[in-house]
């Protein structure tokens, strides 16, 4: 399975982005994609999760209210809006998925992940 997170870019505060992580390599037997992110110095942490059926959805308090997941199950593709960037919000984006099944609680730790794609750069300057 290969992941192809893109969608990252240079943007100035209260800007939207939209990610996007394409999973491919017959991905069959997934049950959740997951965003984290990573800012320079830190470690990284959970952003949103969503199960591919759609029945669990969750987002880190950093982010709630400010961003959408979803997902294209034809394409095989997870998005990740996110509305009113903040500076804060500057890391590395990495989109991953798990073929494990379990509760929302569990997604929202990296090591429910089976998969990590490459990153995609979020830069938001004031």
């Amino acid at each position: 399975v290969q992941l192809q997170a893109s969608g990252g870019g240079l943007v100035q505060a209260g800007s939207s982005l939209r990610l996007s992580c394409s999973a491919s390599g017959r991905p069959f037997g997934r049950w959740a994609m997951g965003w984290f992110r990573q800012a320079p110095g830190k470690e990284r942490e959970f952003v949103a999760a969503l199960s591919w059926s759609g029945s669990i959805t969750e987002y880190a308090e950093s982010i709630k209210g400010r961003s959408t997941i979803s997902g294209d199950n034809a394409k095989n593709t997870v998005y990740l809006q996110v509305n009113s960037l903040k500076p804060s919000d500057t890391a590395v984006y990495y989109c991953a998925i798990s073929f494990s099944k379990a509760g929302s609680n569990y997604y929202m730790m990296p090591s429910a992940y089976d998969y990590w794609g490459q990153g995609t750069e979020v830069t938001v300057f004031s």
